[in-house]
């Protein structure tokens, strides 16, 4: 027993499980919207275009997790403004739009030669998180959580019929560009335990594997919770004995079980045919 519990001896071992907890529910919950919503290339967009906004940050001796956040924004209002202004489509212009900041990132970054590790910054450092950065976690997690259950309806709605919402007397564009600051405030909470390229397998991961094995949203977002709760734990715990880095095997074990719930529901469909 006491070699099961050895991990739990350690103090940044106890830190990496309880930043893994705090950021797996508000990305669980907002995986949901994001997979419903055709977000995806969104999230993966958003975390790649923070990395000049962090070295800016550095530069201007402010706190990094301000110049991400507006990194972030930047990116989601020139993807919309593009889009919606041009012949290209919004996929297309979010690959231009994250694709060009990285490279502008790495640039200064390389120009700069900043104190923060160019590895921290994209894998994150999920075992050297200490007490700050937990609060800071915590503070971001906590209210876009109660943010995204008290309106999960409207931005449920949102996701699905646009229009049928703005019909129904909703703010859609608050709606809108609500759930994109609350994405790019989910980002940067996970920035230091997950990194920029990390961030997106818990911002997709959770919600494709619940969408597999559930029709009902609400259930959708509990079992998205759930399961990205324990992959978070069991990778943080694993990572241990494996002498591996946390997030990488957190990311590996929910591709796992995406993998598992793909081919559960296969077979289900498979099954349904036959008896029909």
């Amino acid at each position: 027993m006491d070699t099961l519990l050895m991990p739990f001896q350690f103090g940044f071992m106890v830190n990496a499980f309880w930043v893994s907890v705090i950021i797996a529910v508000p990305t669980a919950i907002l995986s949901c919207f994001l997979v419903l919503k055709g977000w995806s290339l969104m999230g993966d967009a958003i975390s790649h275009a923070i990395l000049p906004g962090v070295v800016l940050a550095y530069l201007l001796n402010i706190p990094l997790l301000i110049g991400a956040f507006f990194a972030g924004m930047t990116c989601a209002l020139a993807t919309g403004y593009l889009s919606g202004n041009s012949r290209v489509k919004q996929d297309t212009v979010m690959g231009v739009v994250f694709s060009g900041m990285f490279g502008l990132g790495i640039v200064m970054y390389t120009k700069t030669q900043p104190d923060v590790h160019l590895d921290h910054i994209l894998f994150g450092n999920m075992l050297g998180v200490g007490a700050a950065d937990l609060w800071t976690a915590g503070l971001i997690a906590v209210p876009v959580t109660l943010i995204l259950i008290v309106k999960w309806k409207d931005l449920l709605l949102h996701a699905f019929d646009p229009a049928q919402a703005q019909t129904s007397g909703l703010p859609v564009r608050v709606l809108h560009y609500g759930l994109l600051a609350i994405l790019s405030l989910t980002i940067v909470a996970t920035l230091k335990a997950v990194g920029i390229i990390l961030a997106i397998g818990l911002l997709i991961a959770p919600g494709a594997i619940a969408f597999l094995l559930t029709r009902q949203f609400s259930t959708m977002l509990i079992v998205a919770v759930g399961i990205t709760v324990l992959s978070c734990l069991g990778g943080v715990y694993a990572s241990f004995w494996l002498d591996s880095a946390p997030a990488p095997t957190i990311i590996l074990i929910l591709t796992t079980v995406f993998i598992g719930a793909f081919i559960w529901r296969s077979l289900r469909t498979r099954r349904s045919v036959r008896t029909v």
